[in-house]
């Protein structure tokens, strides 16, 4: 695959398509990038340029970021698209304007370009019932920066031609990904099933006086983000003994909430307003100064952990295996 002669589009220019957007020129793909609202078309140059910058800065990239925005199309016309093998959209969690944005790009895309939303929670089955060709309608789950995680979800809705996920899933590793191929639909796909069930039971603690909000997520970051961006959670049960789970797991399991109403600590939150860094206004209160510092620290912490993460890929000890069977033989051919 040449990413040169893959054009890509991205409909939805917010901080998710922005980083997606600045991941795709990375990897060496054409892409256009249609802002569906004027305000996209305000932020948008000046954020994708910042993420190249830093990349730059952070040896993620070595030219000139100049060198990949030459690569890029921002516009609010979506025959633009036309030319592209691919179209992501990336706009809100909203069925009305997706059905919307679908419909329009449909409108002038080729008959074999393959089409992708962002989503996050709406089950891709759902969503391609809204297309022309549901077959060719995939779902792609990027985290947030896009451009340095290694996370993407390629999902299959149950109409979905499968050979376009394993194409999906093969294009992926361009963008210097290590993919998961979700080939059955099911609502939060794997990783948000996962954070999902961890999102309960810590407002379930701090709602029930076990512990402060500071201290679910200190347990967080010192025991999982301890091990977690090394290995996955059945490695880490074989590295640590399956035994002591299946023991554990017979009288913790009955203790765990299993609750199907939103919490009413977060459901207060967001009744009042509150939207986290975005209004200084969250599970914790912040400042001015120390929302821009968290933005700023959580970039810098971004590149760090990607630098840590790729001397670890997942299959370092294969790597390891490989080059304990060839040193021997490079010591025989010296002698």
């Amino acid at each position: 695959m040449d990413p040169q002669e893959i054009s890509i589009g991205v409909v939805g220019l917010g901080l998710m398509g922005c980083s997606i957007t600045t991941c795709l020129l990375i990897a060496g793909h054409p892409v256009v990038a249609v802002a569906p609202i004027n305000s996209d078309l305000i932020h948008a140059d000046g954020r994708i340029r910042n993420h190249l910058k830093h990349s730059f800065e952070n040896g993620l990239i070595e030219n000139n970021p100049e060198l990949y925005l030459s690569q890029l199309t921002i516009t609010e016309e979506y025959a633009e698209l036309r030319n592209c093998k691919l179209v992501i959209e990336c706009t809100i969690e909203n069925i009305a304007i997706k059905g919307s944005v679908f419909k329009k790009v449909e409108e002038v895309i080729a008959s074999d370009a393959l089409l992708a939303s962002n989503t996050s929670a709406i089950p891709i089955s759902t969503l391609q019932k809204l297309t022309i060709h549901p077959e060719r309608f995939f779902g792609l789950h990027w985290a947030e920066p896009a451009h340095t995680t290694r996370f993407l979800e390629i999902i299959c809705g149950d109409d979905s031609d499968k050979f376009g996920g394993e194409y999906l899933y093969q294009l992926s590793h361009l963008w210097h990904k290590e993919p998961i191929l979700v080939r059955k639909d099911i609502p939060g796909f794997i990783t948000n099933r996962l954070m999902y069930a961890i999102y309960r039971e810590a407002i379930s603690l701090v709602e029930n006086g076990y512990a402060s909000v500071e201290d679910v997520d200190r347990s967080c970051r010192n025991n999982a983000g301890y091990f977690m961006t090394f290995m996955g959670v059945f490695r880490w049960m074989d590295l640590t003994g399956v035994a002591a789970y299946h023991t554990v797991m017979k009288d913790l399991l009955p203790t765990l909430n299993n609750s199907t109403h939103v919490p009413k600590l977060i459901d207060d939150i967001v009744n009042s307003g509150g939207n986290g860094i975005a209004n200084a206004h969250g599970f914790y209160e912040y400042t001015a100064e120390e929302v821009r510092l968290w933005e700023e620290t959580f970039t810098e912490f971004s590149y760090e952990i990607r630098n840590l993460a790729l001397k670890y890929p997942h299959d370092v000890v294969k790597q390891k295996l490989r080059n304990e069977v060839d040193a021997p033989s490079l010591n025989l051919h010296d002698q």
